[in-house]
């Protein structure tokens, strides 16, 4: 029988008996518009609880028509040319989509513009190049032939990129374009602010006020044949502007450089070690913003409404990880629920009374079309996220997009009705409390608590080729039973290491936001973290970790004792690399499964031992058995005490080392799998010399994870896959239950 609540459905025009079957089919207490839609009297008349979604930058194209010198605006920069003489044309929007952006040709060129030697890396004086409005293209003289050259130059953003895509996904035609507007101009927040009040008078049938999201889009920019040209979640690229850049150079004493947006073409990617202009333009970017955002707040709350933030589109400069979100007085914040880390992205927010995901997939027609099973995308993102609510809960759940669409698919309402009761039902037996966490784990990076769950992340829930490996880490741990935080090199260097912390994790591409970058060159950092593991904490490495760009110390892992494994950089070739042999037998190990025949041909090859050079000594045939994702070249162990627990291919993949009271383990990688996620589970209980309470509800089948509820008396069991599964669950008595469970399934015990 359908249970009721905490289900948000998503409704449109003329679809209003629809609407009503599915509400009452899938439980849902409150229905709520998409973007480009109105919901019926007869729908508002259901008695549901009312959302609507409010853009509060864009979809009023009468005033800023205007203004088209008050849209947002970005920093881009142009395409590198080679300089063949002593003078050098640049166009300025070569790759470039312009029907989304426009030079600014209003503000002064020579003031708010640079142009660059590539080559060398310096300035060309203004008094060399001069601005072809006609053509957009900028004339430089006085170049050196065989330089490259680029423009950094500010753009306005004539159609907000969110209704572009959703304009261009849905086949739109001819429907006017969204111009977006920046708040920062006092007339424009005026009309802002004046346009809220009187749509809150107007809509007294509405209940909350589902803001979509604020005033500045992250960076999403868009090339000449309307393919993504540049995406960053975490971008601030989109949000400069000449009266904002002049007001930080009042504020914070000097003057921001175009570079300092455009960053050489990385436009300050999450990945770029972050640097004090970038920091400081976030700061002072987040004050403005959460000023305003404040004030939309305490507007809807004053006519006896909710204020929710939508953790997606213009919520660059909210910042809900960074200290004083909870003054902004919203209540709520609902995000697009892409995986299990996705997940916790939202559910960990603090400073809100409840937290909605929106799952999916989309009612959009790139999924519901003929021929296609949405169903199969449903199930696979409930047990994505079902594993990690159980870890930290949200309160509420619901869909986006067109009803009308998904209502064509029978099977996809079914596992819809289904996956709603599921959630439901999970609250209900919970309480809303998270299960208990066996141990407290750390993610120590640049960003540190500001950057929650957001690391390693291209665009939201999709991680690349060259990031999956460390991105598995955390979507590996979104279920696990331990307790998670993240904190930064800094918080390490002022604070030490807290007492709570039983595991510190850390690690990603050398010379990243992740690796820390030149923080290594403090001798403090060091020095304060093998004090901690030595004195019996647990410090696990993945990728290049405490790694340094430039060769320092003989060392290219600033920890590479603690790990018992440096990466050769082509500087110590000379000097030979010893490797012991692999030890095959491992309680870290202990659940990865090995081929057979790969076992034995593995035993039977025997080791070469000893062999100098680097390389040496690994076996003859690789064990395998773990997916570490993109391999790390040139990996070796500093000395014969270290335990190799795979060394395949002639470098170390993963490796434990005792050191003092404390543990390292290094791994190369790991993307996520059940598998994976088992094998990360059995390193952070080794690594903290926990392996004692391993035991005790764990499955035996890693397809199928357990999560204890102590308040609520109970424990589950749950199915992470589409196909049915057995396990056995080892109690703290000692005995053992059985379970057969469907695909998707959660089964639920007493304890």
């Amino acid at each position: 029988m359908t249970s009721t609540g905490r289900f948000t459905l998503p409704s449109e025009e003329n679809f209003a008996e629809k609407t009503k079957e599915l509400a009452e089919l899938w439980g849902a207490d409150a229905i709520r518009n998409s973007d480009g839609t109105h919901l019926d009297e007869s729908v508002l008349a259901l008695g549901k609880k009312i959302y609507s979604a409010y853009f509060p930058t864009r979809a009023h194209n009468e005033w800023i028509t205007l203004h088209m010198d008050e849209t947002p605006q970005v920093y881009l920069l142009t395409g590198r040319v080679l300089a063949e003489a002593d003078i050098v044309d640049v166009p300025l929007m070569d790759g470039f989509f312009e029907e989304q952006l426009k030079p600014n040709r209003d503000a002064d060129p020579h003031k708010y513009w640079e142009v660059v030697d590539r080559t060398t890396n310096e300035v060309v004086d203004a008094s060399l190049w001069t601005l072809d409005e006609d053509t957009d293209t900028v004339h430089v003289s006085g170049a050196t032939p065989m330089h490259e050259y680029t423009v950094s130059f500010l753009a306005y953003i004539i159609w907000d990129p969110v209704e572009m895509y959703n304009h261009l996904t849905n086949g739109w035609g001819d429907k006017e374009h969204e111009i977006p507007f920046d708040i920062y101009h006092p007339a424009t927040r005026k009309f802002v602010f004046d346009t809220f009040e009187q749509w809150l008078k107007d809509n007294p049938q509405v209940d909350v006020v589902r803001f979509t999201t604020f005033f500045y889009q992250f960076t999403l920019l868009f090339d000449q044949k309307q393919r993504e040209k540049v995406v960053d979640w975490f971008g601030c690229a989109c949000t400069v502007s000449p009266a904002a850049l002049d007001d930080f150079e009042k504020e914070y004493g000097y003057r921001l450089r175009p570079e300092d947006f455009v960053d050489g073409g990385a436009y300050n990617s999450a990945w770029r070690v972050p640097r004090k202009a970038q920091r400081d333009w976030i700061d002072f970017l987040s004050g403005f913003v959460r000023a305003n955002v404040k004030k939309l707040a305490d507007m809807s709350h004053e006519a006896g409404k909710e204020a929710m933030m939508f953790l997606g589109d213009q919520w660059i400069g909210t910042e809900p990880y960074k200290d004083g979100f909870e003054d902004l007085g919203l209540d709520a914040v609902v995000g697009s629920i892409g995986d299990g880390t996705t997940t916790r992205m939202i559910a960990d927010i603090p400073g809100v009374k409840y937290t909605e995901g929106r799952f999916l997939p989309y009612f959009f027609p790139d999924t519901f079309y003929e021929g296609n099973d949405p169903s199969i995308e449903a199930w696979d993102n409930w047990r994505k996220a079902r594993r990690a609510i159980l870890r930290s809960p949200i309160s509420r759940m619901g869909y986006g997009g067109y009803l009308s669409l998904a209502a064509k698919f029978p099977k996809f309402v079914d596992t819809v009705t289904h996956i709603a009761d599921e959630f439901r039902d999970i609250h209900d037996r919970t309480g809303g409390v998270a299960a208990e966490g066996e141990l407290n784990v750390a993610i120590l990076n640049s960003w540190g608590k500001m950057r929650s769950w957001m690391a390693f992340t291209v665009a939201h829930a999709l991680p690349n080729k060259q990031t999956y490996s460390y991105y598995g880490i955390l979507e590996s741990l979104s279920g696990m039973r331990v307790n998670v935080r993240f904190i930064s090199f800094d918080d390490v260097l002022e604070h030490g290491v807290a007492d709570d912390i039983d595991v510190i994790v850390t690690g990603g591409p050398v010379d990243t936001a992740f690796t820390g970058g030149d923080v290594w060159k403090n001798p403090k950092l060091t020095e304060t973290l093998r004090a901690w593991v030595r004195g019996g904490g647990a410090f696990v490495g993945v990728g290049e970790p405490s790694s340094l760009a430039r060769f320092q110390a003989g060392r290219f892992f600033q920890l590479a004792d603690v790990l018992g494994v440096d990466e050769e950089r082509y500087q110590t070739l000379s000097v030979d690399k010893y490797f012991p042999a692999v030890t095959p037998e491992h309680f870290i190990t202990a659940d990865v499964h090995v081929d057979p025949a790969a076992r034995e041909a593995w035993e039977k090859a025997g080791y070469r031992i000893p062999l100098s050079g680097c390389g040496g000594g690994q076996g003859i045939k690789p064990l395998g058995g773990i997916d570490f994702g993109e391999p790390i070249a040139n990996t070796f162990p500093v000395n014969e005490d270290v335990t190799l627990l795979r060394a395949d291919g002639g470098q170390v993949q993963l490796a434990v080392n005792e050191y003092g009271k404390g543990r390292g383990v290094y791994v190369s990688g790991l993307p996520y799998s059940a598998a994976n996620a088992r094998l990360l589970e059995r390193i952070l209980f080794w690594a903290s010399h926990n392996e004692d309470k391993y035991t005790a509800y764990s499955s035996t089948n890693p397809e199928c994870e357990v999560a204890v509820f102590p308040d609520a008396g109970q424990y589950c069991v749950i199915n992470n896959t589409d196909r049915p599964q057995s396990t056995d669950v080892a109690l703290p008595d000692g005995s053992v239950e059985h379970f057969d469970l469907d695909q998707s399934a959660i089964a639920w015990r007493n304890l």
